[in-house]
């Protein structure tokens, strides 16, 4: 069966070294490195087809996507700018671009000013926050966060939240600080990249205790333990487990397949697939 698809995570090559952009270069091989260790068949530098604009677009059309969300970056390692975003999502009904901020590095007011141009200068759809990220690393319920928080609450987007494995220091890979995010501001879409894997577990806790906690797997939802989002899905999690492919470093078409066979229902995989991300994004 098919199904419309909003992919939450997906990137061009050309955004960045770290998703591809150079051949040929140590970032590059990495790409290659982290599509074959979250199991890409075929070549695993199909990725340079979206080494320019024209090409990602086609990738995404060829995908078959309804919408690709293209997420920025503010962390001291990585920087993808607000204006980037908007300059690759401008005039393309297809995509959807999220900005970022870091109140740590940026300072609050300057943050919470990046915020607002972001949204409602740029028409960016959500906010980017990586928390686990920063130097040093924090949780996501540092007070720190607190006035994006609020800030996403009362404009009515939502925030976006970088968990996984790739958390520099593990220890804040750590779902539970969510709870106390998620219980202060209750009508807030809260949406993790990545899920939170490998605490899996963890995770769907949370989710089960607070509605407007959001997961999304990702590539990682191929990976081993990841079946408890599925049978989570098929349950409560319903309206709260979304798609995203984490292209450049897994192919579009080839994640929506391996979704398709993972055992969801056809009525939880709709919502999966593309009704909760249209919720989430007011479409």
């Amino acid at each position: 069966m098919s199904h419309k698809v909003i992919d939450l995570r997906c990137r061009p090559a050309f955004l960045h070294d770290f998703f591809g952009a150079t051949p040929g270069n140590a970032a590059h091989a990495t790409a290659r490195w982290l599509n074959r260790r979250v199991g890409t068949r075929g070549p695993d530098n199909h990725f340079e087809r979206s080494l320019t604009q024209e090409g990602f677009l086609a990738e995404v059309r060829d995908a078959g996507l309804a919408k690709a969300v293209i997420v920025g970056r503010h962390t001291p390692a990585q920087h993808l700018p607000n204006d980037r975003i908007h300059e690759i999502v401008r005039g393309h009904d297809e995509l959807i671009g999220i900005g970022a901020v870091d109140p740590v590095l940026q300072g609050t007011e300057a943050a919470l000013a990046e915020a607002a141009r972001a949204i409602d200068v740029l028409g960016l759809a959500g906010i980017d926050l990586e928390p686990g990220f920063g130097e040093p690393p924090r949780h996501v319920d540092d007070p720190a966060y607190f006035p994006i928080y609020e800030y996403a609450r009362d404009r009515g987007v939502p925030v976006f939240l970088m968990t996984g494995p790739t958390t520099p220091d593990l220890r804040f890979n750590d779902p539970a600080p969510l709870a106390r995010v998620a219980q202060r501001y209750p009508t807030l879409p809260l949406v993790c990249y990545h899920g939170w894997w490998p605490n899996v577990q963890q995770a769907i806790g949370v989710a089960f205790r607070y509605d407007n906690v959001h997961l999304v797997p990702d590539m990682y939802l191929f990976q081993p333990g990841s079946e408890a989002y599925v049978q989570a899905a098929n349950g409560f999690l319903a309206d709260q487990l979304l798609f995203g492919s984490s292209y450049t470093f897994r192919p579009i078409r080839q994640s929506i397949d391996d979704a398709l066979a993972l055992g969801l229902r056809d009525e939880v995989a709709e919502k999966f697939f593309y009704g909760n991300a249209a919720r989430l994004f007011g479409l």
